[in-house]
C-alpha cells in the first residue's frame, strides 16, 4: 500500500533493537482517513474469504480491525490483555510482547468465538508472530477457523511472517519492512 509506506517514510522513526515508532499516526495518535483507507485495502484482499469475524488483540489493533469491521460490516472482537471480572467462559493463553517486552495473559469470552466463526486477525505489527501464535491458540480453542490475518506493517526481517506462511496461513501484510539497520527504513519490493 502506497500510502501507508509513504507515511512511514515521512513520519516513521527507526530506533535501535528493530523497532519502528509510528505513533504518530497508528499506534497512538490516529489518522482516520489512512486508517479508512488501510481499512478498504484488507476489505478488498479480503473479500474471497468466507469472514463472519473479525478478531484483534488489545490495543493497537483495534483501531485497523474497527474500520475493517465498518467497511466490512461485520463484528470485531477484542482479544483482552486484562481480564474483566465479568467475562464469563474465558478462553485464556499467555502471549510476549516485543514491544513491551513482558508477558501478558490474553483472554477472551467463548461466548464471542465460537465453532461458527470463520476470522481474520488484524494487527498493527507482525513481528516475530508472538500475538499471532496466541490468536491461532485461541482459535483452536474454541473450535473456530483462521481464514486470514492480516497485518499494517510486517517486520519481515523478525520472520513471524514467513514462518506463519510456510505453515500455510493467509498472511496480509499492507507494509513489509526487510529492514530497519543503521535507522533506515527499508521497504521489501
Amino acid at each position: 500500500m502506497e500510502k501507508l509506506k509513504q507515511r512511514i517514510l515521512q513520519d516513521g522513526r527507526a530506533l535501535d533493537g528493530g523497532i519502528l515508532k509510528v505513533d504518530s499516526f497508528l499506534n497512538h495518535q490516529l489518522d482516520p482517513n489512512l486508517m479508512m483507507e488501510i481499512a478498504r485495502n484488507f476489505a478488498v484482499r479480503l473479500a474471497d474469504k468466507p469472514i463472519n469475524k473479525i478478531v484483534t488483540i488489545e490495543a493497537s489493533g483495534i483501531a485497523p480491525a474497527v474500520m475493517l469491521g465498518y467497511v466490512m460490516q461485520l463484528p470485531v472482537v477484542f482479544v483482552k490483555k486484562k481480564a474483566p471480572l465479568t467475562m464469563e467462559n474465558m478462553l485464556v493463553r499467555e502471549v510476549f510482547s516485543f514491544t513491551k517486552n513482558r508477558v501478558y495473559t490474553v483472554s477472551i469470552s467463548q461466548d464471542f468465538l465460537t465453532e461458527n466463526d470463520h476470522v481474520v486477525f488484524i494487527d498493527d505489527f507482525l513481528a516475530n508472530g508472538n500475538a499471532a501464535r496466541g490468536i491461532i491458540d485461541l482459535c483452536a480453542q474454541s473450535g473456530s477457523t483462521i481464514e486470514a490475518m492480516g497485518f499494517v506493517i510486517e517486520k519481515g526481517f523478525q520472520k513471524g511472517g514467513d514462518a506463519l506462511r510456510a505453515e500455510g496461513y493467509d498472511v496480509v501484510s499492507l507494509a513489509i519492512i526487510d529492514s530497519l539497520e543503521n535507522n533506515e527504513i527499508k521497504f521489501r519490493e
